[in-house]
């Protein structure tokens, strides 16, 4: 299946990008007047500006491009039937849930978000809803705004649960392990979560590797999913429940 999206799904964090790009342009441009009335090479300034340039498209690359990729292999590899019910903690304007919902023919694609534009250009439900639309997949998608520290849904609800760069806006440890308690609550037994993000993502391991009836694996996903460069590597956490949850 091609990652190529068909929808509208802004940029991630947009002010760490246009910060990456103002610097580049700034270093350039302090490299240009130093040069200027110095008439020598800034040799500092010429790298910072490459240095920046680069992490400004790693970023535009990944947020554009890598993580679709990258989340097409994550879902191809669970082999769904197709009638699975799955849920995007922190969907977003549906960058997974839609890539999620192409796999569920069958099935139901549920995403759950708070809608914040700083963690996403242009975040809202209107937006996920047209692009659930673009991608034909609206008949099958569903939308709810809830806290992830609270997910509205009974207990075993959903074969898979995925989110994507979202548990690490919540600023403490105790929310982000309320939020992965409730990802580990609403997943069925026999279900597997996929879980990626920037930070945080040792801690998760260990909070959820210490819950019953869980099998836990991380792992660094590449440069495909980069934000600005290898020391902003995303890290996917996968848990597998067992048949029986104590």
């Amino acid at each position: 299946m091609k990652a190529i999206p068909r929808g509208d799904y802004g940029v991630d964090a947009p002010y760490v990008l246009y910060g990456l790009a103002a610097a580049a342009i700034a270093s350039v441009t302090g490299s240009l007047i130093a040069f200027i009335v110095f008439k020598s090479p800034q040799p500092v300034l010429a790298a910072m500006a490459v240095i920046f340039a680069l992490a400004a498209l790693s970023y535009l690359y990944t947020t554009r491009r890598g993580k679709f990729a990258i989340w097409t292999e994550l879902l191809e590899s669970l082999a769904m039937r197709g009638d699975e019910r799955l849920l995007d903690v922190g969907c977003g304007r549906g960058a997974v849930l839609m890539l999620a919902a192409k796999h569920l023919p069958e099935g139901h694609a549920v995403g759950v978000d708070l809608w914040s534009t700083k963690d996403q250009s242009g975040n809202s439900e209107q937006h996920a809803l047209q692009n659930a639309k673009l991608e034909g997949v609206e008949e099958r998608v569903e939308l709810h705004t809830a806290d992830m520290r609270r997910l509205p849904f009974p207990d075993g609800s959903f074969d898979v649960v995925t989110s994507s760069l979202a548990i690490h806006n919540i600023g403490n440890a105790r929310g982000r392990e309320q939020a992965l308690a409730e990802i580990l609550r609403v997943l069925k037994p026999r279900g597997t979560a996929l879980i990626v993000d920037i930070g945080h993502t040792a801690a998760y391991e260990r909070y959820l590797a210490a819950q019953p009836g869980t099998t836990v694996e991380r792992r660094r996903l590449g440069w495909k999913f980069w934000y600005g460069g290898p020391h902003v590597a995303s890290a996917l956490i996968t848990v597998r429940r067992s048949g029986t949850v104590d």
